[in-house]
């Protein structure tokens, strides 16, 4: 029986102490995860930049999101993975919701009344 599949993204947030050089490692490496465990259909590199709060001592990071198709077991194994890898400050994986991201945004008009 097929497995079924999800459209999952990511937001990784890497240490900037690594260097670009060294960040963009990481994301290689986590580049290279998805894709041996699932189908990558975006990767969206938002560069360095300011942290809301600092974290383990650093106020900055670089910043990627993954956007990926797979089957329901893989995230958990991805959120591992992350967790043990040094550099990673922070991480999330979420669902996408099927209904939001095929239908577009409607656009709803509020029509004031003259009392």
């Amino acid at each position: 029986m097929e497995k079924l599949q999800y459209d999952y993204e990511s937001v990784l947030v890497v240490s900037a102490k690594l260097g670009e050089e060294g960040a963009m490692k990481v994301v290689d490496y986590f580049k290279g995860v998805i894709e041996r465990h699932a189908t990558l259909t975006g990767i969206d590199n938002w560069g360095k930049r300011a942290l809301a709060y600092e974290i383990k001592k650093e106020t900055e990071g670089y910043y990627v999101l993954f956007n990926f198709t797979s089957d329901a077991d893989f995230p958990a194994v991805l959120d591992r993975r992350y967790k043990i890898t040094d550099g990673v400050l922070r991480s999330l994986i979420i669902k996408k919701d099927e209904k939001t991201d095929k239908e577009p945004a409607k656009a709803v008009s509020i029509e004031k009344t003259e009392a």
